[in-house]
């Protein structure tokens, strides 16, 4: 790892959390099987053109899911669905997880970088415990702003005080590493080929 990098910025999705195999969000196999909503009804009623307000923190995600759920007819509310949701999707990777508890003995901070609303946001940092492995988690429905705007990039750095230079972006997003190293920092596209790479680029 460069010698002059004082702060690790994970991704969550992905990276942190294994919830995507090849492209498929895992946590949903069983969706229909739980609760009789088809995957590919529940992706095309919620990830629509509007969930880039809810992933902005302009639009609610327990209301967006509602109404979703008001139309479809289905016979379970919000509460239930995004309860669902949120534990079924609670799978750290084993492998990140180790790399993050060994730099914790490090003079490094690690905060994570995430798009995420602020529902799912806080039952990260509580229930699944991140509150307590990271500094921060920055996350776009908080921020206001998305992964690759430069926006987000540029909120975090300025909060935890840091030179662009002194920060590494762990992203399986090309976009968003491209988006943070135009800035300054220092990046990892990390993918399924590139995975056990990390900790050797970490110094691990």
């Amino acid at each position: 790892m460069h010698s002059d990098i004082r702060a690790i910025a994970w991704d969550f999705d992905g990276v942190l959390n294994r919830n995507i195999v090849n492209g498929r969000f895992v946590w949903a196999d069983t969706l229909e099987t739980d609760l009789g909503i088809p995957v590919e009804t529940f992706q095309k009623g919620i990830f629509n053109a509007r969930f880039a307000h809810v992933i902005s923190g302009k639009r609610d995600l327990k209301t967006h899911v509602q109404d979703w759920l008001d139309q479809s007819d289905h016979a379970i509310d919000a509460s239930m669905l995004l309860d669902y949701w949120f534990a079924k999707d609670d799978l750290k990777d084993p492998y990140t997880m180790g790399l993050l508890e060994q730099l914790a003995g490090q003079n490094i901070l690690q905060v994570i970088a995430m798009n995420n609303e602020t529902r799912r946001a806080t039952y990260i940092e509580d229930q699944a415990g991140f509150g307590k492995l990271v500094s921060r988690i920055f996350s776009s429905g908080c921020i206001g702003h998305t992964k690759p705007d430069k926006a987000f990039f540029l909120h975090v750095a300025d909060t935890i005080g840091l030179a662009p230079q002194e920060i590494l972006l762990i992203d399986n997003s090309a976009t968003n590493i491209r988006s943070a190293v135009t800035l300054g920092w220092k990046g990892f596209h990390f993918t399924d080929d590139t995975r056990t790479e990390l900790a050797s680029f970490l110094g691990l």
